[in-house]
């Protein structure tokens, strides 16, 4: 697996901290995963500045051998800040076990118990396997929101919630007793600080730039206006007019030809139930639309207009380029590591195998990609590069076959109609 070192923030009883986790990596035939710690303890620090002074002074730690260790200890101060999606707030779990399960909610609380399931099995916690152990109900997490709609889904929450109540307490008491902050170097600390501040001053409002430009571009872009609308109402196609896209998908064995549009956001094929209608050319598919059927896109007020458009002839299947899924060579491609991965093909893969997760309500592709698992953290550094974030590192064996497994479960999803 991955093998990275990840700064992560602990909320904790004490307060806020900062510390390193090493997601699961492998080692010949061993899987390991380990803290920033020793022996039995885990090492936290109040700020990031004594974390980067401890980690450049210390090597008796659980971290030494691990592959990574010499990029780690040698990043700046400013590069060791835990990025938000790395915070987890474990003395706020109740809080959120209380709350209605909102998507921001229910991502939030599962991301806080996977990471104290860490701990306690990292660390030998037996207070902490054995919750959850006990109370296999917290699995329900896993398939987001939609798990706690209607009225058995409120029931389900309620559970969670008094399950949670009744044991975190016992929970976070075990965590709290295996963190511990062993001595910094103050030279150390001081030089770590002295580099947070000096980022701190270089770095460059966004916001106030993108105000600038804007400005600056207010005044070309009035001359311009009617031209550019013009030009706007010469390429409102037709499709852009119903707000339905056809899409094309090449996979390992054929093209396919469909549909697609979001409504609130949410993607919505051609299909029903969850699987998708494919057509290996542009000229089946409007075949297909000429007749009633029964489908998901049928009940969006413009559907009328595209089958009489498919009945008297005039409907062009006309696919953009955004609109093209190349799936072939991509997992290859993750296996030869990032520098031979297309972000622009990966990213429209994430995004297609996104969607039609989400119009079939399974979370199984949110849970593959999320930034805590192996492959996520991969797919998270090729389309986000940062020059400061830790690469991945190989072999990316285990990444590329979960990647696989997405393309699978995509694939069966498509019905050639």
């Amino acid at each position: 697996m991955a093998g990275d070192i990840v700064p992560i923030e602990l909320r904790l009883t004490d307060g806020d901290f900062a510390t390193l986790w090493a997601p699961l990596w492998r080692e010949g035939d061993d899987e390991w995963e380990a803290f920033l710690g020793h022996e039995d303890d885990l090492y936290a620090f109040g700020s990031v500045a004594e974390l980067a002074a401890f980690i450049r002074t210390n090597t008796d730690n659980d971290l030494v051998e691990h592959p990574a260790w010499s990029v780690v200890s040698g990043l700046s101060a400013a590069e060791l800040e835990p990025e938000e999606n790395f915070s987890f707030d474990l003395i706020g779990v109740p809080a959120l076990a209380a709350s209605d399960p909102e998507d921001l909610v229910v991502s939030e609380l599962e991301d806080a118990l996977n990471m104290v399931r860490n701990i306690g099995e990292v660390c030998d916690l037996d207070t902490v396997t054995k919750f959850f152990n006990a109370n296999p109900i917290l699995g329900a997490l896993q398939a987001g929101v939609s798990a706690f709609e209607g009225r058995e889904g409120e029931q389900l929450w309620g559970q969670i919630g008094l399950t949670i109540s009744k044991g975190w307490d016992g929970v976070l008491d075990a965590v709290d007793a295996v963190v511990a902050t062993p001595a910094v170097d103050a030279e150390a600390v001081a030089v770590a600080e002295a580099e947070l501040v000096a980022a701190d001053e270089n770095t460059v409002d966004v916001d106030d730039v993108v105000e600038e430009a804007e400005e600056d571009a207010e005044f070309v872009s009035l001359d311009a206006d009617d031209d550019n609308e013009d030009e706007d109402e010469d390429d409102y196609s037709f499709w852009s007019e119903a707000g339905v896209d056809p899409i094309k998908i090449i996979t390992s064995g054929e093209t396919y030809f469909t549909l697609r549009c979001y409504m609130d956001d949410e993607a919505i094929f051609l299909g029903r139930e969850g699987m998708i209608f494919v057509f290996t050319s542009e000229r089946a598919l409007a075949r297909f639309l000429a007749d009633n059927h029964e489908h998901a896109l049928a009940k969006i007020s413009t559907y009328d207009q595209i089958q009489v458009a498919a009945v008297d002839g005039s409907l062009g299947v006309e696919v953009t380029e955004g609109n093209v899924y190349v799936l072939p060579g991509l997992a290859d491609d993750l296996v030869a590591g990032p520098n031979s991965v297309d972000a622009d093909q990966l990213d429209l893969a994430v995004e297609l195998f996104t969607d039609a997760a989400d119009f079939a309500d399974d979370k199984s592709v949110e849970a593959a990609l999320a930034a805590s698992e192996p492959l996520g953290w991969y797919v998270s550094f090729v389309l986000n590069p940062d020059p400061g974030r830790l690469a991945p590192s190989a072999p990316f064996d285990t990444e590329a076959e979960a990647w696989r497994m997405l393309e699978r479960e995509f694939e069966a999803r498509l019905r050639k109609a």
